[in-house]
């Protein structure tokens, strides 16, 4: 099997990233694993999608590590592939980092997944599911059991009338952001500067206002979906604790969280069955779902990481059952001669 997998930028790769592991686990598979960052595509005058790929130059590793350097080494095999040509493109850039001179590249891996899945690649997750999650407004179109109360607006006066309808306490954000970035919590006390943390997040653009849920002193957990349904190995859930840290409400790991094991409850399992019918309708191959309490904070669909945390606390190598998953679609597409759409095929 020949695989990509588009990154934002190889160089920022580390080997801690759910890519590079899943990446290593491509490759100790037998596959080949190529890196294609956000600059190294082109649509080209035969029509097939190409890219300056680069795959580590040996066919086993014991750690994400030595493999990952190799990948950034020398070494590596560099080759301008044919994208087209690939079994499966995997999408696994993050679109919010992507601001300022590079806003450029916040669609790429779309635009031209398109054109790959055109030409029987599969693509997962699926870029026409992942060009409608391009922001924070694709979760207000899960049940709304399942989510805090949420306004997204610009407008002052409505955010403070909110805060007010849900009890004074409210946690604003950026519409398009992630890992913490620009979230502020507000407290009663704290009216006296809304409008100061409105103007700062309002530099993003819209703004999300959303119920502050109390469960969220204790932070959060990260479980992740394969094909709809919650990813389990060995009877193990991929599934893990983000801790807050002293009186920071954000539990994000690189925003001063701390990690710990997560126990799956049946609350749990039920808000994971409840959004799987809206992403299995697009074509979400790997989620990740932040669960607060009996809600979901977030449903992270692009690149969602930490499945070397799950790793760390259930002992299970979660890269192998998303790399077997992967085989078996295509296998499916070489049984069926590629009748499938692209879309179906992303959660077979």
């Amino acid at each position: 099997m020949n695989i990509g997998f588009y990154v934002n930028d190889i160089s920022t790769e580390t080997s801690q990233y759910t890519t590079t592991r899943l990446a290593l686990a491509a490759t100790n598979r037998g596959h080949r694993a190529w890196f294609i960052g956000a600059e190294d595509l082109t649509y080209d005058s035969d029509e097939t999608v190409k890219a300056r790929g680069r795959s580590a130059p040996k066919s086993r590793y014991k750690n994400t590590e030595v493999f990952l350097r190799d990948v950034h080494g020398k070494n590596a095999i560099q080759e301008r592939i044919t994208v087209d040509d690939l079994d499966i493109l995997m999408l696994r850039s993050d679109p919010s980092i992507e601001t300022g001179i590079r806003a450029w590249a916040q669609g790429v891996g779309i635009i031209f997944g398109r054109i790959a899945m055109r030409h029987g690649v599969i693509v997962v997750n699926d870029p026409d599911g992942l060009a409608r999650a391009m922001n924070k407004m694709y979760f207000q179109f899960f049940p709304e059991e399942a989510r805090p109360r949420t306004i997204i607006t610009r407008h002052r006066e409505e955010i403070k009338q909110f805060a007010g309808d849900v009890g004074g306490t409210i946690v604003l954000k950026p519409l398009q952001g992630s890992g913490g970035q620009g979230v502020f919590l507000v407290r009663p006390r704290d009216r006296p500067n809304l409008n100061q943390m409105i103007d700062a997040v309002s530099r993003d653009g819209y703004i999300v206002a959303q119920e502050y849920l109390s469960a969220a002193e204790g932070g959060d957990t990260r479980l992740f979906l394969l094909n709809g349904a919650p990813l389990r190995h060995k009877g193990k859930y991929c599934a893990f604790r983000r801790v807050r840290q002293g009186d920071d409400m954000r539990s994000n790991i690189h925003a001063g969280g701390s990690k710990a094991r997560a126990e799956i409850t049946e609350t749990d399992l039920k808000l994971a069955e409840m959004v799987r019918p809206k992403l299995v309708q697009d074509g979400m191959f790997l989620v990740g779902l932040d669960i607060v309490g009996d809600k979901l904070m977030e449903i992270n669909v692009f690149s969602p990481g930490g499945i070397g945390s799950a790793r760390l606390f259930e002992k299970v190598n979660f890269a192998y059952p998303i790399m077997e998953a992967l085989e078996r679609k295509v296998d499916y597409m070489r049984y069926y001669r590629r009748n499938f759409s692209n879309v179906d095929m992303a959660i077979l």
